[in-house]
């Protein structure tokens, strides 16, 4: 060996030591990850196994509930301390490592998000593949302008699509038909009765009522380990807006329409679902141009989904689907037909 070739053997050492420094950072970064995941409610500070309970018994199962919590929730469901809550928000949300990622990683966790399809070419078309899962979809329109309808298809064509998969269907108008569930089941070459014993129904009486069924759906993925891939409220308003009358109620009104609607989103990034809502809607008389028509709930529904389709009956007995907000989709229609098999594309 000469003296001419150390510096070009030294030079191979620092990249082999680089290399495998790399290779230990990696590794060490994996098995970091692997120590998260496996952290409990009960790894928290401040939490022993009475407040484990108490939290659990509140809807506070995993990490991610605890982080994306505020002090107030904590303190009322734990009865902690706003401080303990505060470390307990700030260990989970460390933990889960809830801070700036790249528009990279973004993209990698959208490759997640699955689409139901609608059975509509045209529909399909203009939400560019069908309904997003982890995210809420709006579908608002007059009586008869086919919103019901959509939720029961949707809900057949999930279970077509995946074999495993499950639905929760709330009920505030009883509006649940089980015979449309077998004409579409049957229009789809889906087993009718697979598709009724797959679909979990519940009957709201009430907005608290409603609510509570809400919290329930992430007991039905977490406790009993149902695959939920599609949330169908129907309707997202009807009690609200029973209960809340006058001017003097609007502002209760819209608070609490405002946590549901979080808890409809925490279900959506949880669990990767699909929450479709119907919405009823309100003539505007100071509207002299256009079309008076506006859905009930305003900015507090209209900002928290992803999707918002405005339904309204078309020509010859036709169906038109308006798309009139989407993160990442133009304005457009499509129109259709509601046929006893499922939709038919009408031009």
């Amino acid at each position: 060996m000469t003296d001419e070739n150390i510096p070009e053997l030294l030079l191979e050492t620092e990249n082999l030591l680089d290399k495998k420094t790399t290779k230990m950072i990696k590794k060490k970064e994996a098995l970091e990850e692997l120590k998260m995941e496996k952290l409990t409610i009960q790894d928290l500070p401040g939490v022993g196994a009475a407040t484990a309970e108490k939290l659990e018994s509140a809807g506070y199962r995993d990490l991610m509930s605890i982080a994306v919590a505020t002090l107030g929730e904590l303190a009322e469901s734990a009865g902690v301390s706003e401080a303990v809550g505060r470390k307990m928000i700030n260990a989970a949300r460390e933990s889960m490592k809830m801070g700036f990622v790249t528009g990279a990683e973004v993209l990698k966790k959208r490759a997640l998000v699955q689409k139901i399809s609608t059975g509509s070419e045209n529909f399909d078309t203009l939400m560019d593949g069908g309904f997003e899962t982890n995210a809420i979809t709006e579908c608002f329109g007059e009586f008869g302008s086919g919103k019901t309808q959509v939720g029961h298809i949707l809900a057949v064509n999930t279970i077509k699509e995946d074999p495993e998969a499950y639905v929760v269907y709330l009920d505030t108008e009883n509006t649940f038909r089980p015979e449309r569930i077998i004409q579409l089941a049957n229009g789809a070459g889906v087993d009718p009765d697979d598709a009724l014993n797959r679909i979990m129904v519940a009957r709201a009486y009430n907005s608290d009522h409603q609510m509570l069924l809400t919290e329930q759906v992430d007991g039905l993925v977490t406790e009993q380990g149902k695959k939920v891939k599609l949330v169908v409220v129907d309707s997202l308003t009807a009690h609200f807006r029973a209960e809340f009358v006058g001017r003097g109620t609007l502002a209760d009104r819209q608070q609490k329409l405002n946590r549901h609607m979080h808890s409809l989103a925490k279900l959506t990034s949880s669990h990767n679902l699909c929450v479709y809502v119907t919405n009823q809607v309100m003539a505007k008389p100071d509207q002299f141009f256009g079309d008076p028509t506006q859905s009930i709930g305003g900015h507090i529904v209209a900002h928290a989904s992803t999707f918002r389709i405005y339904l309204r009956k078309g020509r010859k007995g036709s169906r038109v689907a308006k798309l009139i907000d989407a993160p990442n989709l133009p304005d457009g229609e499509a129109c259709f037909m509601v046929e006893e098999g499922g939709l038919k594309d009408f031009s």
